[in-house]
């Protein structure tokens, strides 16, 4: 994860290139969450109803997801600096 930085500090080209890496992070991220949601469906068919595919995957998907929020946040925020940096 992407420590918080003040991104008013960066150059355009700084923030371009961390706009990018952030898009690469929720690129993984959405992999993630597809790929439990399919260990969920393979335990649900394989085994029925187990608590370990379900539980482990839940959990996982909800941190994932969290991180993602934040991700989403510092995309806003750097999206904002660009158009702060575009006017000037």
């Amino acid at each position: 994860m992407s420590e918080i930085r003040d991104y008013s500090k960066l150059t355009r080209e700084e923030l371009l290139m961390e706009q990018k890496k952030i898009k690469r992070q929720q690129l993984y991220a959405a992999g993630i969450i597809g790929f439990f949601i399919g260990v969920i469906i393979y335990g649900f068919f394989r085994n029925g109803f187990g608590w370990v595919y379900i539980s482990i995957s839940v959990f996982m998907i909800y941190l994932t997801n969290k991180n993602s929020k934040t991700y989403k946040q510092n995309l806003e925020q750097i999206k904002a600096e660009i158009e702060n940096k575009k006017g000037v």
